[in-house]
């Protein structure tokens, strides 16, 4: 380590871009690249051409782009409201945007925890940058389990640890709905539980996934002014390429995340891009009932796989595990798995126990199903 470093940042892996390429290089095109939980539909042609015109004529790259986010606040804050049939209740101060949801993460924890003044309680498997962006802070991370069957939290280990940390007190909880790796949403139990905890606890669910599940919590907000929504444009809206993220919360939260995020930490082109996009959700978000009719093929044709073991999604990717064998290890039989779908030209994500799967255009799961089977039947169980 170079001697000016903190040595803390020796003992943790940084986040892979690119999770099943042996290098930090683009993922060549002949992949079939199933494993970033991306949208497989690029913009439509008349879209980009409009926002090649409005680079073109629009915006001016000699000058810094809209600091305030004011119009694109008020975009979403419509879009939120009309999405959860809620009437006027979120407007551009329930709104804060950032460059990516990853920023909007960082802000959060900045706000809460830094200095030694709290730690966060992540449920895992669940979504790594939780943890990695805390711990670039310094910022301690609380892990518990999940049911191994359902993915539910364990709320029993969480209730003791929120009780038994100290030096800091967990101050933030992250969750997502629906979860990643393991597409669950959050059950019932674990929304009381949520509703439970101590105003001085801030909750932050992740909904990056809501256009697909179609369940939102932001009806909530209004009686737990402790939580945070966290939304993306990178998923439905196909956006992923620009970056754009979005939070959902109590004014006075927003307040303390403007004063913490960078100034014009978006770029013009993607609060360009992120209008044109709200504008156009209609056209945009046809593509989901296709996404969750080939999900449901995808869970129906793997679970006859006898070797397989598939839950139920609510978002657009599908989790699977290899079933329980006495003979050799899991661990090595799913790397063995996972690296030939690879070599077939699928690239899926290893994680936690088991492989997520975006779901991808009708011929991508086509060929999916084929290199599964495939690399099932040359598998030494």
């Amino acid at each position: 380590m170079l001697p000016f470093i903190r040595s803390d940042l020796a003992q943790f892996t940084a986040y892979k871009p690119h999770p099943s390429s042996d290098t930090a290089a683009s993922v060549p095109a002949q992949f079939d690249r199933l494993d970033t939980n991306e949208s497989p539909y690029d913009l439509p042609p008349e879209l980009k051409e409009k926002l090649a015109w409005t680079y073109q004529q629009v915006i001016e790259t000699n000058r810094y782009p809209d600091g305030g986010h004011e119009t694109l606040k008020d975009a979403i804050a419509h879009y939120v409201n009309q999405s959860a049939a809620l009437s006027l209740s979120n407007t551009a101060a329930n709104i804060s945007v950032g460059n990516g949801s990853d920023e909007l993460i960082r802000s959060l924890l900045i706000a809460t925890c830094l200095g030694g003044e709290g730690s966060i309680l992540v449920a895992n498997p669940t979504f790594s940058m939780y943890g990695i962006l805390a711990q670039t802070l310094g910022i301690p991370v609380v892990a518990v389990g999940r049911n191994e069957t359902n993915f539910e939290i364990d709320i029993s280990a969480a209730q003791s640890a929120i009780a038994k940390t100290q030096n800091p007190l967990i101050r933030v909880v992250f969750v997502v709905h629906p979860n990643s790796p393991t597409a669950n949403s959050l059950t019932a139990a674990e929304l009381t539980w949520l509703k439970s905890l101590p105003q001085h606890i801030l909750v932050v669910i992740d909904e990056a996934y809501f256009e697909f599940s179609q369940t939102s919590l932001v009806g909530e907000l209004a009686q737990h002014p402790n939580w945070v929504i966290l939304r993306t444009f990178s998923k439905a809206f196909r956006l992923a390429a620009l970056r754009v993220g979005y939070c959902v919360a109590h004014p006075e939260a927003i307040a303390i995340l403007e004063k913490v995020r960078l100034p014009y930490n978006l770029p013009s082109f993607s609060i360009a891009a992120a209008l044109v996009a709200l504008q156009n959700r209609t056209l945009l978000l046809e593509s989901i009932p296709e996404t969750l009719s080939e999900r449901a093929k995808l869970i129906e044709i793997l679970s006859q796989q006898p070797e397989l073991q598939i839950t139920a999604s609510a978002a657009n990717f599908i989790y699977l595990r290899l079933k329980p064998n006495g003979f050799n290890s899991q661990d090595a039989v799913l790397k063995t798995f996972h690296q030939k779908l690879r070599t077939l030209g699928t690239l899926v994500r290893h994680i936690s126990g088991g492989l997520r799967i975006t779901v991808g255009t009708i011929e991508e799961n086509a060929r999916t199903v084929n290199r599964v089977q495939a690399a099932l039947a040359n598998l030494e169980f």
